[in-house]
């Protein structure tokens, strides 16, 4: 068992984009991300395809659609803003370009430089018709992923399933309280077991 801090959701999610048949996934990577890359990668029925390049991914959508293909294109929110020439280009031709997207520059960012792009993302998404499905709670996730699923592939148009930092910084605390707990547990030693037999 994986011992990263996004693995309960990641595993959760990648069954959900597989079931509906996605088998490509494309990312420039990312810690949000990362996990859900390596499953890709290990499973014999998806291919995972490393980027130089955000807009790759939406190009690749395309591409996908027109061979009957799904994909995914997973990326963090600071390379939102290398997309809007392709995305102009998905909506026209009404490509679908299902996108997830780690959010930097937003609850509990610590670093200035993401906080410009982070609050541009929405914008560049509304004025390239990009349907919006933001997620920060935990048991939030599976119905905006079908939401977003279903925008993708059903009315074929961008839709990004955008996870905040609250929901991935939440994860990463359970794991934590979970290897914490684990690493407390009293170890049953010869002391101990003589000590419940006396008291037995």
């Amino acid at each position: 068992m994986s011992s990263h801090p996004h693995e309960e959701w990641s595993q959760s999610l990648f069954r959900q984009f597989k079931d509906a048949g996605i088998d490509l996934f494309t990312y420039i990577p990312d810690a949000g991300n990362a996990r859900l890359a390596e499953l890709a990668e290990e499973d014999n029925e998806t291919r995972l395809v490393l980027l130089t390049t955000e807009e790759e991914g939406v190009a690749m959508a395309a591409g996908a659609d027109l061979v009957g293909k799904k994909s995914v294109l997973m990326m963090q929110s600071s390379g939102v803003g290398n997309c809007p020439n392709y995305l102009s280009f998905s909506k026209g031709g009404r490509f679908p370009c299902l996108m997830m997207v780690s959010m930097r520059g937003d609850y509990g960012e610590q670093n200035p430089w993401q906080y410009p792009m982070g609050e541009a993302v929405d914008g560049i998404f509304d004025a390239m018709g990009v349907a919006v499905f933001k997620v920060d709670r935990r048991e939030d996730l599976e119905g905006a992923a079908t939401a977003a699923i279903n925008a993708a592939f059903r009315n074929s148009q961008g839709a990004a399933l955008v996870l905040t930092r609250c929901l991935r910084k939440a994860a990463k605390g359970v794991a934590h309280a979970r290897r914490t707990k684990r690493a407390l547990k009293p170890r049953d030693t010869n002391a101990s077991r003589a000590r419940r037999q006396l008291l037995d």
